[in-house]
C-alpha cells in the first residue's frame, strides 16, 4: 500500500518498522503504527450512507469482492487490526460494531475484503487481532510492486473466477504513493486502481498534508522525500485526483460524501467501461 520502491528501483525497508511509538515523521511510508489514534474510523464510515453496496450493485448474487489499499493496523488493545478496514466492512453490511462477536453467519457471502498493506509488521497485528477472518484477507504487499502485484492479485481474483474487484478502497494513501514515486507513480498508481475496481472510494489528503509530513522529516534529520520538490501536480489535491481519474482513467465521479473533521473529501468513482459482474 505505501510504496517502498524509490525512483532506483531496489526496495526500502519503513523506518522504525516493528516498533510500537515512532515519531510520525519516522514512518515515510504512511505506515503509522497507531494511525486511527489521529483520525478515527468512524469519522469515515459515518459519512458513508447505510445500503450503500445494495444501491451500488442491487442484482449481485454471488460475494462482492474488495480491495483496501493501504489498510495499516490501526487500534489498541482488542481492535489493533485493520481498524478501518473492518469499520468499513461492519459499516457496508450494517454489522453491529462488535469486533468481539464472531462473524455473523452468512456475512461472508455478500463481501470479501482484501486488505493490504506496505507494512509486514501492520499485517501481522491486524491478522491476529481480525474479528472477520473469513470475510476480510490481510497481505503484505508493495502495491507499486509489479512483479509481486501482479501474480498476488491474479491468484486472489482466481479464487472467485473473477478478473476485477467490485470496489476499491484509497483511503490517505495517494499522498504516500506521490511522495515516494512522483507525479508519473501517482498517476500510475490511480490507473492501476481505475483498471482494478468497478468502484473506487478515494480519501485523497490535501496538499498542506504533504508539507507537514515532509517538516516531520526535516524535524528529525531525516532525508527530504525524494520527489517532494518536483512534484508539479499539486494545490487541490481532491480536485486533481477527480481530473485524473475522470479524464485520463476512464472513470466517472459518483458522488461526494462529504469532508471528515479533518478536512479530506471521500470520493466515490465508477469505471465507465466495466459492468458490474453479476
Amino acid at each position: 500500500s505505501r510504496p517502498a520502491r524509490g525512483s532506483s528501483g531496489k526496495m526500502a525497508a519503513p523506518l522504525s518498522r516493528g516498533s510500537r511509538g515512532p515519531e510520525p515523521g519516522a514512518a515515510p511510508y504512511g505506515n503509522f503504527p497507531n494511525y486511527s489514534r489521529f483520525h478515527p474510523p468512524e469519522g469515515r464510515v459515518s459519512l458513508l450512507p447505510q445500503g450503500l453496496l445494495r444501491s451500488l450493485f442491487p442484482a449481485a448474487t454471488r460475494p462482492l469482492l474488495g480491495l483496501d489499499v493501504g489498510c495499516n493496523s490501526g487500534g489498541r488493545g482488542r481492535r489493533a487490526g485493520g481498524e478501518l478496514s473492518v469499520a468499513l466492512y461492519q459499516h457496508l453490511l450494517g454489522l453491529q460494531d462488535s469486533a468481539s462477536s464472531p462473524e455473523p453467519p452468512g456475512a461472508g457471502k455478500e463481501l470479501k475484503l482484501l486488505c493490504c498493506d506496505i507494512d509486514p509488521e501492520l499485517i501481522r497485528r491486524a491478522q491476529q487481532s481480525s474479528p472477520f477472518p473469513a470475510s476480510i484477507s490481510f497481505a503484505s504487499l508493495d502495491i507499486m510492486d509489479s512483479g509481486a502485484r501482479e501474480p498476488f492479485l491474479s491468484s486472489y481474483l482466481e479464487r472467485f473466477g473473477r478478473s476485477s474487484f467490485d470496489i476499491g478502497f484509497c483511503m490517505s494513501v495517494t499522498m504516500w504513493i506521490h511522495l515516494n514515486h512522483g507525479d508519473r507513480g501517482l498517476l500510475e498508481f490511480l490507473a492501476l486502481l481505475a483498471s482494478l475496481c468497478t468502484f473506487l472510494l478515494v480519501e485523497p489528503q490535501p496538499w498542506r498534508c504533504y508539507r507537514a509530513a515532509a517538516r516531520r522529516l526535516r524535524r528529525l534529520g531525516r532525508a527530504d522525500f525524494e520527489h517532494f520538490r518536483s512534484l508539479r501536480i499539486q494545490g487541490d489535491m481532491a480536485e486533481s485526483i477527480t481530473r485524473i481519474l475522470t479524464q485520463e482513467c476512464a472513470m466517472e465521479l459518483v458522488c461526494c460524501f462529504g469532508s471528515t473533521s479533518w478536512d479530506r473529501s471521500l470520493l466515490l468513482f465508477k469505471s465507465t467501461g466495466a459492468q458490474p459482474e453479476g
